[in-house]
């Protein structure tokens, strides 16, 4: 956390400059805004049609060759393939939930997205939404999104609840919108402060498996809080 005078619209453009993201957004209550830079969609409905866009999967940037390197090292790294592929099927099951028996698929599997502090292992899966199913249904099945919880979802929660001290409060929650038409989309809260009486706070994370490597892991953490950090600086 650090103090921060600046009001949060300021604090949003310094965090959009520093660490753009296809899912920001900048949400203002009375007293506390979010402000978020996230890359990960939790969902999107348009025409009937559901999406998840789920991240798993980070390696830091590299200069030059190096970051050429890194990219190749992410993608055939076995832990965060078999990570990538455990995902992806809790998010079909997920979607399944919601969606026509049948109509869920992958439309595009493991590529590589580029951010200003880090490479990320993405995929895109799209189901048909069954009649009469709304917001409230969709937000029941996916949320909190795989990537965050891991899988079996429910026991990872209660893990999760039974390990870590003190509430998460917007991290990793989500915010979107739902339009008069019915399309929706939603982010997933990665890569976001909380804007609070006059304090900036931030958390950052990272997705363990049986044998991951806790430094390496601590070490993805501080990559991802990289950006976020740069605001502090300017």
């Amino acid at each position: 956390s650090l103090n921060s005078k600046q009001d949060s619209a300021t604090i949003y453009k310094k965090l959009k400059k520093a660490n753009p993201a296809p899912f920001s957004a900048l949400i203002q209550y009375e007293n506390f805004s979010i402000i978020s830079s996230s890359p990960e969609r939790l969902f999107s409905v348009n025409d009937g049609t559901l999406e998840t866009r789920p991240i798993a999967g980070t390696h830091p940037r590299g200069k030059g060759r190096l970051d050429d390197t890194q990219k190749e090292n992410l993608i055939s790294h076995p832990k965060e393939i078999a990570e990538h592929v455990m995902l992806l099927d809790l998010e079909r099951n997920d979607m399944g939930r919601v969606c026509e028996y049948g109509s869920v698929y992958v439309n595009e599997i493991m590529t590589l997205e580029t951010y200003p502090y880090v490479h990320h292992i993405v995929s895109n899966i799209k189901g048909n939404l069954r009649n009469n199913i709304g917001i409230k249904e969709i937000v029941k099945a996916l949320f909190p999104g795989g990537t965050i919880t891991g899988c079996p979802k429910v026991r990872c929660m209660e893990i999760i609840s039974e390990l870590e001290q003190m509430p998460r409060e917007a991290y990793t929650g989500s915010v979107g919108y739902v339009s008069q038409n019915g399309k929706m989309d939603f982010n997933i809260l990665i890569r976001s402060f909380i804007h609070k009486n006059n304090t900036l706070t931030f958390r950052a994370g990272a997705g363990i498996v049986f044998d991951s490597n806790p430094l390496r892991e601590l070490a993805e953490t501080r990559h991802k809080a990289q950006g976020l950090i740069k605001v502090f600086e300017s």
